[in-house]
């Protein structure tokens, strides 16, 4: 049976890897999606408002974003 990802569901694991793994939302979102072989795409567009913030500040505090900008998902 094929299982329906969610966007609750989703981000629930990406908060629960985390916090296991203890390592960033941008390494956790690629540490799963490689290991569930999914396009970084899609899982951009699973994920809440709340991890797509982390994920923002994460990017401008390594400077892959400028302050102030914010993501294209």
């Amino acid at each position: 049976m094929v299982e329906v990802m969610t966007t609750a569901k989703f981000s629930g694991i990406i908060e629960k890897v985390v916090i296991e793994k203890r390592i960033s939302y941008m390494d956790a979102v690629c540490w799963w999606c490689e290991t569930n072989e999914m396009e970084i795409e899609v899982a951009a567009k699973l994920l809440n408002t709340v991890i797509k913030g982390k994920l923002e500040v994460e990017a401008q505090d390594l400077n892959f974003l400028a302050k102030g900008a914010r993501l294209p998902i």
